[in-house]
Order: structure tokens, then sequence, then C-alpha cells
């Protein structure tokens, strides 16, 4: 395998993994009857973006490294949001009153 079918594949891999998220997303709102964004929404959403950008890089393309590198701060910013709500909640939750 040359250098050059790895790095399709690596860039295959990640076009994957990004569209796994829709995928999770739509059959979570289908059990849900209601639009539901899962978290592993988020997490296929970094996996697929790193592995995107590490493509992008290689392939030096300013356009796309650009368009995962914004998309990958979202995505962890998101997950951070997540974490801090249930922090808050399960404190909000053991407070007596």
């Amino acid at each position: 395998m040359t250098t050059e079918q790895i790095w399709i594949s690596i860039g295959l891999l990640g076009q994957i993994l990004f569209s796994c998220r829709f995928i999770l997303q739509w059959i979570a709102s289908e059990k849900s009857k209601k639009s539901v964004i899962p978290l592993a929404f988020w997490y296929f959403s970094i996996a697929g973006s790193m592995t995107l950008l590490a493509y992008s890089i290689y392939r030096t393309d300013p356009v796309f490294i650009l368009g995962q590198s914004l998309g990958l701060i979202i995505y962890v910013r998101n997950l951070i949001l997540i974490s801090r709500e249930k922090i808050n909640s399960t404190q909000a939750g053991n407070i007596a009153p």
C-alpha cells in the first residue's frame, strides 16, 4: 500500500465517521419522535473532524484545514457546555431546600 493510498484511506475513514454522526442523530430523533442530538454525535464529530483535519493537512488544502479546525473547536466547546450542564444539574440535585 502506498503512502497516497494510506492517506486516501484515512480521508475516507474520517468521512465515514463524520457521516455516522448524522445517522446516529437521525436514529435517536426517530426513537424520541423529536429532534435529539445524542452525546455520541459530538464524539463522532470530533473523531471525524480530527481525521479529516489530518488528511487536509497532508493534502495542504487551506480551505479544508480552516473548515475542519473551526468545526473541531465548536464540537469540543459543545462537549464542555454539556459537561458543565451535567455538573450544575448534579450539584443542584444535591442541594437540600
